[in-house]
């Protein structure tokens, strides 16, 4: 199976393991207090989770692409304000190799310290600023 991003989580395999998600902000997001009361700026982000429980990948990633959801976790901030929202499946991998690979890179930056790492001690976050594509972005996580 050739990875791909999914808008529809049936799209996505219900194994667990990590995902990545692509979110474009078309305007200015403004976080809530327990993050300072942070904005981030329109562009695109990458966000990098694990999905380990009953459904795996397709049921954590259903929630996400929701538009409309309670806030629960951090990334629920970004993806209700969210011009779109995909989901990359990333079976046999986890979330910290996707961030290591990006960071790697030098062309990500990281706009909020520990987003979606408060549980993790070896990442910066779990959240990056991105400008590059889909089909990059695709070919350079396919090979995590």
């Amino acid at each position: 199976m050739i990875a791909r991003w999914a808008s529809s989580p049936n799209e996505l395999p219900e194994i667990g393991g990590a995902y990545a998600l692509m979110i474009e902000l078309g305007s200015t997001a403004r976080l809530p207090r327990k993050f300072d009361g942070a904005l981030l700026k329109p562009g695109r982000y990458l966000y990098a989770g694990s999905a380990r429980g009953p459904g795996g990948i397709r049921a954590r990633c259903a929630r996400h692409l929701k538009a409309h959801k309670t806030r629960r976790w951090h990334i629920d901030w970004l993806t209700t304000q969210a011009l779109t929202v995909q989901a990359l499946a990333l079976p046999h991998t986890v979330e910290c190799e996707i961030i290591r690979i990006l960071s790697e890179l030098g062309e990500n930056t990281f706009p909020l310290r520990h987003f979606g790492s408060s549980d993790c001690r070896v990442c910066p976050a779990h959240l990056v600023e991105t400008t590059l594509g889909e089909p990059r972005l695709r070919a350079i996580l396919g090979a995590a």
